[in-house]
């Protein structure tokens, strides 16, 4: 027992998490003597036979067992005493006054996006509080791990968005549980305590509150306009009269995309900022669907997705919403600079995750990634030789440059292609004059592009995952305002024949982020379109009715084909 035992604390050592403000660094956790405190009192004893038994009860490496290993650890600190249960004056026990306040926190979670479900289980209720000992402290421990669960989801909400998508790389931000659950104890005011694991972020607020007045406004809410074919002037389409009830024009039945709905469409999408053509395809669909029209299951899937980011994303960071094509660079929670943005195709998504860019590079090589080399480049070199001479590329055999009419092509095929390839600084490099790194295992980062037509259209969806800025030098004097020896000028200075690396003195945070619904200071909600599907992914795992069918928006119109990041 005691062997099982000491593994238990070494594990749970090894993996307890490191909160916020509640917690220890991570260094103390590491090195600090662990004690299992032996039980004092019959309730206590109980507490610990329930812990060990649902710990060796449970199947190894699931999530039961682990909640079973942490409760085990946080009760064995305390001598495995109750946190939650009290006698009273006539000698029963009843519910501490903080457990009372949260159980009307769970009662409430739905205002929170949560699900109430979640924590009012069928083993926490006040009429449990009779019984054997064994049955209040299996109360006991269940109040905590309730508790627990509650906190973490309204800290870092309720899906693994890595079992969302592989795309969605997104770590879980740690809490000190032993200390949370002691302060939680100890307050007169534990909703208070819980809320400080809550996002602060402005649009975060105005999500919550916009739940909050939802089924208020709900018999003012129209219903959302479906996804479709791209409707263009002379077109008929089934939702040409709720798109001009949308846009408050004359009721009409007929479904003719006519001349005074077109100029009413161009005008909501000049004052949208998307391209004003009078095409309504997914962009301007999912902005037709913001404000009123915006639906209860959105809100809370772009909670849940603010839940997933940093509880501080720096007082001077770059963030990148894909849904919307753009990039800020804010300080202090203020835009500074803002462009529109090429992101990845629906087929090679830009990933969603956070880190710091730590260098620019100026007249930069495009070390050409194996996926673009084995499905696009192999092909065309197999076909022509003097492929990577027209576009300016070195192939290389380990890490030396060769010539490809020097290589007996017939010996060589896709699948076997031995050979890295790498792009020269010049005018027609793919990645342009400058690229923004922040190494990271996807191998994504900012750059340049010398395609800038793709800028003038609203749906940006073509490149192979990297994020291309569209006034590439304009950001990289904005993003170098905190250095003094590094200027818009400086780096245009480096421009020639020959990459130059430039580290700035302080790593800047960026976000690359997936957020349909936006929130301007005025509180006004517009929504974008769900371009990868991430959103109606998490509406699915979070288990939220929809009427809507799960769709990747549609690309409106191709892109020319184009060899780049």
């Amino acid at each position: 027992m005691n062997k099982v035992l000491v593994s238990l604390v070494a594990l749970v050592v090894a993996s307890a998490p490191v909160g916020m403000a509640l917690a220890q660094p991570v260094a103390s956790l590491e090195t600090s003597r662990i004690v299992i405190a032996p039980p004092k009192s019959d309730l206590a004893r109980t507490i610990k036979s329930g812990l060990s038994a649902a710990y060796y009860g449970a199947r190894p490496d699931t999530a039961v067992q682990k909640e079973a290993q942490r409760l085990y650890f946080l009760y064995g600190e305390r001598h495995f005493e109750p946190i939650w249960l009290s006698e009273n004056a006539q000698g029963g026990v009843v519910f501490s006054p903080a457990a009372a306040k949260i159980v009307t926190l769970f009662e409430q979670a739905a205002a929170e996006g949560l699900d109430p479900a979640d924590y009012l289980t069928p083993s926490i209720s006040r009429d449990k509080l009779t019984g054997d000992s064994i049955a209040l402290a299996t109360l006991e421990t269940a109040f905590s791990a309730a508790t627990m669960r509650y906190a973490n989801h309204i800290h870092n909400g309720r899906l693994d968005p890595l079992a969302v998508s592989p795309l969605l790389d997104i770590k879980a931000k740690p809490i000190d549980e032993a200390a949370l659950l002691a302060e939680l104890a100890a307050s007169d005011d534990p909703a208070a305590v819980l809320g400080k694991l809550e996002p602060t972020h402005p649009e975060f607020l105005a999500l919550k509150a916009a739940l909050a007045t939802f089924e208020q406004s709900s018999a003012e809410r129209p219903a959302p306009i479906s996804d479709g074919a791209v409707l263009r002037p002379g077109n008929s389409d089934a939702r040409v009269p709720a798109i001009r009830a949308r846009l408050k024009l004359a009721a009409s039945t007929s479904q003719l995309y006519d001349d005074l709905t077109v100029s009413a469409v161009e005008a909501f999408q000049e004052g949208q900022g998307l391209e004003v053509d009078g095409i309504i395809g997914p962009a301007t669909v999912a902005a037709l669907n913001g404000g009123a029209a915006t639906r209860r299951e959105d809100i809370i899937a772009n909670m849940e997705r603010w839940r997933w980011m940093p509880s501080d994303l720096g007082d001077f960071n770059v963030f990148v919403n894909i849904p919307e094509f753009r990039l800020w660079i804010d300080r202090n929670g203020q835009p500074e600079y803002t462009t529109r943005v090429v992101v990845g195709t629906t087929k090679n998504q830009t990933p969603v995750f956070s880190d710091n860019i730590r260098h620019l590079v100026v007249n930069p090589y495009w070390n050409v990634p194996s996926s673009i080399i084995r499905g696009e480049i192999a092909p065309a070199v197999l076909r022509n030789p003097g492929y990577t001479d027209s576009h300016n590329m070195d192939l290389l055999y380990n890490g030396t440059p060769v010539s490809p009419w020097q290589v007996d092509w017939s010996q060589v095929s896709s699948s076997n292609f031995p050979f890295r390839v790498r792009q020269r600084p010049g005018a027609g490099n793919a990645l342009g004059q400058i690229k923004f790194l922040f190494p990271n295992k996807h191998d994504v980062y900012l750059h340049d592009t010398p395609s800038k037509g793709l800028f003038s259209r609203s749906y940006r969806a073509f490149s192979h995952g990297c994020v291309r800025v569209e006034d590439p030098m304009a950001f990289a004097g904005a993003l170098m305002a905190n250095e003094p020896s590094i200027s818009r000028a400086s780096l245009e200075g480096m421009f020639g024949p020959s990459e130059k690396w430039v580290n700035p003195q302080t790593q800047i945070p960026v976000h690359l982020a997936y957020f349909t619904l936006r929130v301007d200071a005025d509180g006004t909600i517009r929504a974008y379109g769900d371009v990868y599907g991430h959103n109606e992914a998490v509406i699915r795992a979070l288990g939220l009715s929809t009427d809507a069918e799960p769709a990747i928006v549609a690309e409106v119109e191709t892109a020319p084909a184009e060899l780049s990041p």
